[in-house]
């Protein structure tokens, strides 16, 4: 990997894990779902970065892609587990970096997915398969008592790109892609007291922009104006602030230009913990950019 671009991905990564560790710290119960959302977003502008993609704040159950809408009331809760993943990047060179804040009685639930990426990322070195990291993720979750949820993976990261090759699963798979020095990658365990699997909810807060198509209606061509900067980003409809773009979102999803992020949940009443960090492949090991 060439200087100039480690020192990119190592820049986003210092800028998201000192955001990260310092609002994770902030959260209590009573506290602002939306204020806490709009001062990380801004914290990451301030210092000279931009966002990856909004910031995830999801509750409970809910296991990624839940984010604040316009005017969100919610407040944060005695017992909530609250999911904060926060990607920052410096042109294009991603930070993917997730942690866990527990307002209830669960540490062991945060020690699954706290230790199973760890445990991860001390086998992580050229010639190393996926399977073989998944497998470690399964074993770290399971022996606590918990499942790690099998239809959530790490990603591999590049400019402007948010999921590449690796996939780094949460279970143990046969093969998968040998790990190469210079491969950028995130790995997220996810561990849950539930069923171990993701669906998809009703809310959508997040979108990407997956194609270039001729756009007639005045308020859909404004959102492909806002968003054209993202080069394909996941973008919030909050960012929008207007009525009228925030109408013309489904019809862009319906003519398959922009593709909506639903909000990713295990089953009603369950708990999910994540951890998440992002690095880069080396010749003895891996430099960790979040840590």
């Amino acid at each position: 990997m060439k200087d100039g671009i480690l020192e990119k991905y190592l820049a986003a990564g210092n800028l998201a894990a000192t955001i990260l560790r310092e609002s994770a710290q902030q959260i209590r119960a009573g506290g602002s779902y939306l204020e806490l959302v709009e001062s990380v977003e801004a914290r990451v502008k301030d210092g000279g970065a931009d966002l990856a993609f909004p910031l995830n704040v999801s509750l409970n159950e809910d296991a990624a892609h839940d984010t604040a809408s316009t005017g969100d009331g919610r407040i944060f809760g005695r017992g909530d587990v609250v999911k904060l993943d926060l990607g920052v990047q410096i042109d294009g060179y991603i930070a993917d970096t997730a942690t866990t804040v527990d307002l209830g009685n669960n540490a062991l639930l945060l020690e699954a997915s706290r230790e199973a990426l760890e445990a991860a990322i001390r086998a992580v070195r050229p010639g190393v398969t996926a399977g073989e990291l998944g497998a470690i993720v399964q074993n770290e979750i399971e022996r606590r008592g918990y499942r790690p949820i099998a239809n959530l993976t790490g990603h591999g990261l590049d400019q402007y790109v948010l999921h590449r090759d690796p996939t780094i699963p949460n279970i143990a798979i046969n093969g998968g892609t040998v790990l190469e020095e210079g491969m950028a990658f995130a790995i997220e365990p996810f561990a849950t007291t539930g069923s171990g699997r993701v669906g998809e909810k009703t809310r959508v807060e997040i979108f990407s922009q997956i194609a270039e198509k001729p756009v007639r209606i005045p308020p859909a061509r404004a959102v492909m104006e806002r968003v054209r900067d993202r080069q394909g980003l996941p973008f919030s409809r909050r960012w929008l602030n207007d009525k009228k773009m925030d109408f013309a979102l489904p019809g862009l999803v319906r003519s398959q230009i922009l593709h909506g992020y639903p909000v990713l949940a295990d089953i009603s009443g369950s708990l999910v913990s994540q951890h998440e960090h992002t690095l880069i492949v080396t010749a003895d090991g891996c430099i960790v950019t979040t840590r």
